[in-house]
């Protein structure tokens, strides 16, 4: 069963973790799972338990990660990315507290959507080795200008967006990103449209990150995170056990 660790005072600033059951091989690989919504308070980290049960009956270490969101939940930028921040620094500390207990040469940081765009900001500087955005928010004036996630970018970054916030906001204008890469974004996909993933690749290619690309013919915005879909599938079998 997961157990639930604060890193900070609000109510939305804790872990779910799933640790591996006694008995498992370790050190044990280390999942760190952020969840979409477009920011939102209206969705939780919920979203990933079916990921979180999977990879954890694989063998991984889960910390399935809640943070502020825009509403009433006192999220929006920096907050929110500030949060994911502070979680990543938990887990530091947990690896050198639980030394030898996880493989910290094995920290994947895996995003949906919203938390696909956290990953990727959150990925340098911290223990993640690295990152699979699965239908990722990368470009924010982008999705501004489209008016995606039905306006969602408003609340996230407030009413008037400074010269230049939607670039150090956005991964497509942040890039090296600076560990391994897998994007996964179905074809389909009428939320975050599969486009932005494309031209993200191509300059973060171009910036020298390492990047797997996946596109998932049919796929919408939510087979990625849907354990029985085979764009889930992509991802375990390139992630294996260890």
């Amino acid at each position: 069963m997961p157990t639930t660790h604060s890193y900070g005072d609000h109510p939305s600033q804790t872990v779910r973790r799933w640790a591996p059951a006694d008995g498992a091989d370790r050190p044990a690989p280390v999942a760190v799972l952020l969840h979409g919504g477009w920011w939102r308070d209206r969705h939780d980290a919920g979203l990933m338990e079916p990921l979180a049960r999977d990879l954890n009956a694989a063998g991984w270490d889960v910390w399935n990660v809640e943070y502020r969101r825009t509403g009433a939940d006192g999220g929006g930028w920096p907050h929110t990315r500030d949060d994911v921040a502070r979680a990543l620094d938990l887990l530091a500390d947990t690896m050198r507290r639980e030394d030898g207990a996880l493989d910290t040469s094995r920290v994947v940081s895996i995003g949906h959507s919203a938390g696909g765009h956290l990953a990727l900001l959150t990925a340098a500087d911290s223990p993640v080795t690295a990152v699979v955005a699965l239908a990722p928010i990368t470009d924010l004036r982008r999705c501004a200008d489209a008016g995606l996630g039905e306006g969602a970018v408003g609340p996230f970054l407030g009413p008037d967006p400074g010269p230049g916030l939607y670039e150090t906001t956005s991964p497509r204008h942040r890039l090296p990103v600076g560990v391994p890469q897998m994007v996964v974004h179905g074809a389909a996909d009428d939320r975050v449209p599969v486009g932005h993933s494309r031209d993200y690749v191509a300059a973060a290619r171009a910036a020298g990150d390492a990047v797997d690309y996946r596109e998932v013919a049919d796929a919408d915005h939510f087979a990625v995170i849907d354990p029985a879909h085979p764009a889930w599938g992509a991802v375990r079998d390139r992630l294996g056990r260890g």
